[in-house]
């Protein structure tokens, strides 16, 4: 799809600097003024805020969500031939941070939501497992409470792929403070956004957060003191300090686009198109919205021939990468998220879009199924 024929986009990080830009610039504009770059203050006080924000004691601000999905199983001590029970749905950083520690990534279905199904949890679980990698996909916290239940009754840690979730709760509590780690990315596409790569991880285990902030760090003790040989994975202080001025911005953004999704579930009405309803105990900050919809393919060529646009997110499911042949899986068996591969597609939720550029996406997708 040519950017010239977009009239309604995915993507709002144009409007969304246009909206914001004194207050970005004033960012760019503190910290170049200080003359000071890598772990100062104001990394410090974006840590402090986020571990506020979501009731966690310890922030660890990382250059990735990918980062933080690697440097929290290293502090959770996963290495070599650890089993790690995870979602088939997820962007491949999932599996793949489990891979670079050692490893071993295994599967287990979903439920309609997309999230990780504990029933199909409980089915994996061998004498080599050792943590638990829920998937919050979308933003919707997985059934956490549950999740909980299996992984005390079967002595497993829990590390949450939060990297959807800031903003999220489920029964009052913040996604990513149920395990012993949590990992968010701040990516440009996520609702808590930087101008770039940008992640960090949370956690309440002071040992945890001791490893993970000298292994970001090279794993220097000081400065001429290398206690084990860590990676270069500090989040940049300028995103840093814009990550803060957005985190005063995140309710309001987030309560837009669920004002944008609720408008959706009223006004399309074609039996073909499901959208997983939000339960009363949960709040889902919509980095996505997903519909799940027959004839996926064609309907995303029918919004496109309206200058419509929309994405797959993902069509091929985590175990059937290329990638992931090492491990064994085949077609088959994980028959909900294969079948929720082949439906899903993001429709435009942006905070920038009017009820009226809504109303039109909904009218389409009801068109194409002749509603």
């Amino acid at each position: 799809m040519n950017v010239a024929d977009i009239r309604i986009s995915l993507i709002d990080l144009q409007q969304r600097f246009h909206e914001e830009r004194a207050e970005l610039l004033a960012c760019v504009e503190r910290v170049l003024e200080s003359g000071h770059f890598v772990l100062t203050p104001e990394l410090n006080d974006f840590e402090e805020k986020i571990a506020a924000y979501t009731g966690a004691k310890h922030c660890i601000g990382l250059n990735s969500g990918t980062d933080a999905l690697m440097i929290g199983l290293m502090a959770m001590g996963i290495t070599r031939g650890d089993e790690v029970i995870t979602s088939p749905i997820s962007f491949v950083a999932s599996t793949g941070s489990i891979a670079h520690v050692g490893g071993t990534p295994v599967y287990a279905d979903v439920r309609d939501d997309q999230n990780i199904d504990p029933a199909e949890i409980e089915k994996m679980i061998t004498p080599r497992t050792k943590a638990i990698m829920p998937v919050h996909w979308t933003g919707r916290i997985s059934d956490m409470h549950a999740i909980q239940e299996i992984a005390d009754r079967h002595g497993l840690m829990i590390i949450e792929d939060s990297c959807q979730s800031m903003g999220a709760t489920y029964h009052g509590q913040h996604g990513g403070t149920f395990g012993a780690v949590g990992t968010f990315s701040a990516h440009p596409l996520k609702a808590l956004n930087a101008t770039g790569d940008a992640g960090f991880m949370i956690t309440s285990d002071d040992a945890i957060a001791e490893t993970a902030r000298r292994y970001r760090n090279h794993g220097l003790v000081d400065r001429d003191t290398c206690l084990d040989y860590g990676v270069n994975s500090r989040l940049d202080v300028l995103q840093a300090e814009i990550l803060l001025y957005r985190l005063g911005r995140l309710e309001s953004i987030t309560e837009r686009r669920r004002h944008n999704v609720n408008l959706y579930r009223q006004l399309i009405t074609a039996p073909e198109v499901f959208i997983p309803p939000c339960q009363a105990h949960e709040v889902n900050p919509f980095v996505m919205f997903l519909i799940q919809a027959e004839r996926r393919d064609d309907l995303k060529a029918h919004l496109e021939s309206k200058g419509i646009m929309s994405l797959i997110y993902y069509g091929t499911p985590l175990h059937l990468q290329p990638a992931a042949k090492r491990y064994g899986y085949q077609r088959g068996d994980f028959p909900n998220a294969e079948r929720q591969a082949d439906r899903v597609l993001a429709l435009p939720h942006h905070q920038h879009l009017t009820e009226d550029e809504i109303a039109e996406v909904a009218g389409e997708v009801n068109a194409f199924y002749g509603v």
